[in-house]
């Protein structure tokens, strides 16, 4: 049975500035950081990478958590910073918020990118941006209807 999502997955590369944008300027706690070196057969099997190494970091805000990795090896492709959320694949993470007006001028100015300013849908208010590496993260606060 199916109870719900643990956790969502994020492959950057470089996790020292991943855990700065998440953490000091989103919030989320760090849990724990690992990692696996070069050889760990049953890690290598179990990401479907041969050879394979990493840096690991697991981080949660409320009951979100994120599990951020930066691949030693096999070298990762780099990602298409401005990737539409059109394409294929996971599109973005969505993190509830309050005073989304407030985070989203914080945020803004902290560095975070974003494809517009909020926009009102009627029953929530919602924006767009995205992380250091071009991932999406929408904040999305709920409104009382009027």
């Amino acid at each position: 049975m199916i109870h719900g999502i643990d956790h969502t997955a994020i492959s950057v590369p470089d996790i020292g500035a991943a855990l700065r944008f998440y953490r000091d300027v989103l919030g989320f706690d760090v849990l724990f950081e690992a990692g696996w070196p070069l050889g760990s057969a049953p890690l290598d099997d179990l990401v479907g990478l041969p050879g394979s190494s990493s840096k690991v970091a697991m981080i949660q805000l409320g009951d979100t958590r994120i599990e951020v990795f930066q691949y030693e090896t096999p070298e990762p492709r780099g990602q298409d910073a401005r990737r539409p959320v059109n394409d294929h694949g996971y599109t973005h993470i969505c993190l509830r918020v309050s005073d989304l007006r407030g985070e989203y001028a914080r945020l803004r100015d902290a560095g975070m990118v974003f494809n517009s300013e909020p926009v009102d849908l009627g029953t929530t208010l919602c924006v767009y941006g995205r992380d250091p590496f071009g991932n999406t993260i929408e904040l999305l606060e709920e409104q009382s209807a009027s």
